[in-house]
């Protein structure tokens, strides 16, 4: 196959173009192209009003050979490399205890398909309920309040990007094409096939409750177990090495292999470690608000006079701003035509977090308008210094949201006047169960505040109207990744405690859905090379 980069045509194009575009860029007649699938397809709305498909194809050619001679000097004319993922051992017949995996986010989800693809038949615990059942535990704090601090927006079947935009891009770097296979997994479990190829690939939060039943479906005809309800409390460690789990029921597993796939909130459980003396650093995260805007100026400003296109959707956007005292604002988790979600997982607390569906047809625009804040912002060295901040400002929040679960809000107008809000303009919150009209400017630290009122207008620079007085704050976003960082070795496992396994976001090595189900299937990896000794 050849690979063909940087392929142009507009928006409206006919299948028959793409062909043509093929046939034009390599100089052949259409016998000789023997077939061909798009690799990619994004869209490059620089130039306003000429919003264009930007293409990487993949065609198969009679005279394969002759052509990559002809274009050997072409940066967008090459082999096409082999993207097949290739799974590094089987398990022997007798290969012991099986392996535990803790969590069933995406890491978790990924680590378990991997080991029991391998014929590791794993053991994975979950501390929340199936997906199915979550999400009416979900619903129901965000319509009438009542708040499960086991079933909810952290802690369940699928982890926390169940109830997100179901984003699937990411930077990381992926020579062992794990992206790939996890993408192809996804739409096996019923996500829908584009995922495969657009740029910006997202699966939203209906879809994914299906598509994670099903993986989980997969995980148990391949051998491996899923308990739900079971909350790891403890965890058995002789002389430096894992022993076991025990369960809040009492219950104690042996296993000489242990995963965390724990997710950012799992809280009681990084304190749990610590106590047991397995090594935990502080981690910088960031915090801040969620800000709301009509998505139809965001995709008047970022798709000009195609705003409308229904093939582009609703647009997205990523700014960042760094600022006079040295912090960085940048804009987090981007959820268009999507709602802002209460996610919290602790009583007397509040958070937010953004959502979309796949249609992505809600009203509002949504995102995270975040400071970096590292750990000597945390006011102490003890490693779970940066949880005991995150608390303090979730029930701030929770006291200046009335203590009845309602986030406090306000206009950027006024936030930027420092005045308080008494009431929404144009753009009404979506956050449930309801917001209550204030002052944030004691929602964060003062150095926080202070970046984000310096950002707001200079991003109003990039996004005419992001700085419009009836757009939202919602406070407060403090989830945005770990606050710690359980530190591993280059074979994935614990520096001190050996059989013990961090992973994914909850050990600070991730953040999004794909990231952390890449670390879940190289963990899995690693547990696998461990128990064949290869």
């Amino acid at each position: 196959m050849l690979r063909l980069t940087e392929i142009r045509l507009g928006l409206d194009h006919r299948e028959s173009e793409l062909k043509a575009a093929i046939l034009c860029a390599l100089g052949i007649s259409e016998p000789e192209l023997l077939g061909y699938h798009v690799h990619r397809r994004g869209y490059d709305a620089r130039k306003s009003g000429q919003v264009v498909f930007v293409y990487t194809l993949d065609a198969e050619i009679k005279d394969e050979p002759g052509l990559l001679a002809r274009f050997r000097h072409s940066q967008h004319i090459r082999q096409a490399p082999d993207e097949t993922y290739h799974y590094p051992v089987q398990a022997p017949a007798n290969f012991g205890k099986r392996p535990v995996v803790i969590g069933t986010g995406p890491c978790g989800l990924f680590a378990g398909l991997s080991l029991a693809r391998m014929g590791f038949k794993p053991l994975i615990l979950e501390r929340g309920k199936e997906v199915r059942e979550r999400s009416q535990d979900v619903w129901g704090f965000w319509r009438q309040g009542r708040l499960n601090p086991e079933s909810n927006v952290q802690f369940g079947e699928g982890g926390a990007g169940t109830f997100s935009d179901g984003k699937l891009h990411t930077g990381i770097k992926d020579r062992g094409h794990h992206i790939k296979k996890i993408l192809q997994d996804f739409v096996n479990a019923g996500a829908p096939g584009e995922i495969l190829y657009i740029s910006k690939p997202h699966i939203g939060t209906l879809r994914l409750v299906k598509v994670v039943e099903n993986l989980r479906r997969r995980i148990v005809e391949l051998g491996g177990e899923i308990r739900f309800g079971s909350h790891v409390t403890d965890i058995a460690i002789d002389n430096g090495e894992v022993r076991g789990v025990t369960l809040a029921s009492g219950e104690s597993i042996a296993a000489d292999q242990v995963i965390l796939a724990l997710g950012h909130s799992a809280r009681d459980t990084f304190e749990m470690l610590h106590r047991r003396g397995v090594h935990i650093e502080p981690k910088p995260f960031s915090i801040g608000f969620r800000i709301e805007h009509p998505q139809t100026l965001i995709n008047r400003c970022r798709l000009g006079s195609e705003a409308a296109h229904p093939v582009l959707g609703a647009a997205d956007y990523k700014l960042v701003h760094h600022c006079k005292n040295g912090r960085s604002v940048y804009s987090f988790c981007m959820c268009p035509g999507g709602q802002v979600v209460a996610a919290t997982s602790e009583e007397g607390r509040v958070v937010t977090n953004g959502m979309s569906h796949y249609s992505r047809s809600e009203r509002n625009a949504n995102a995270g308008i975040v400071v970096d804040i590292t750990p000597q912002d945390f006011g102490s060295d003890d490693p779970l210094a940066g949880i005991a901040l995150q608390r303090r400002l979730e029930e701030k929040a929770f006291e200046l949201g009335g203590k009845n679960y309602n986030a406090p809000a306000q206009r950027v107008g006024d936030f930027l006047a420092s005045r308080p809000s008494t009431g929404p303009g144009l753009v009404i919150p979506s956050y449930t169960p309801g917001v209550t009209w204030t002052d944030l400017g004691t929602a964060l630290p003062d150095y926080a505040i202070a970046a984000i009122r310096e950002a707001i207008p200079v991003f109003d620079k990039s996004l005419k109207g992001f700085a419009m007085d009836d757009a939202v704050l919602t406070a407060v976003e403090t989830r945005t990744s770990a606050p710690i960082r359980i530190t591993r070795d280059e074979n994935f496992e614990s520096t001190n405690t050996k059989g013990l396994f961090p992973a994914g976001e909850g050990a600070g090595f991730a953040g999004g859905i794909i990231s952390a189900a890449v670390d879940g299937m190289k963990v899995a990896e690693a547990v696998a090379r461990k128990i064949t000794q290869i």
